[in-house]
């Protein structure tokens, strides 16, 4: 299935305290959130990428970008 996520840019802290620009993704259906370091292609799809390992509902979802479609 096809599940929409809203990707934002915000600023993440790193492990040593220093601020990063990076995206959160949040998907639309359980509101479980991922984040990755930079604001790039590849961080977004990392994002996306890492909703599928972690789904807290245990799903085999394809996350997509909702701006994307």
């Amino acid at each position: 299935m096809r599940v929409p996520c809203e990707i934002t840019e915000t600023t993440l802290t790193n492990e040593n305290g220093r601020e990063i620009d990076g995206v959160v993704a949040c998907c639309r259906r359980c509101l479980h959130q991922t984040e990755s370091y930079g604001t790039g292609e590849n961080s977004r799809k990392r994002c996306l990428v890492l909703m599928r390992e972690e789904c807290p509902e245990y799903e085999d979802n394809f996350y997509v970008d909702e701006d994307e479609g």
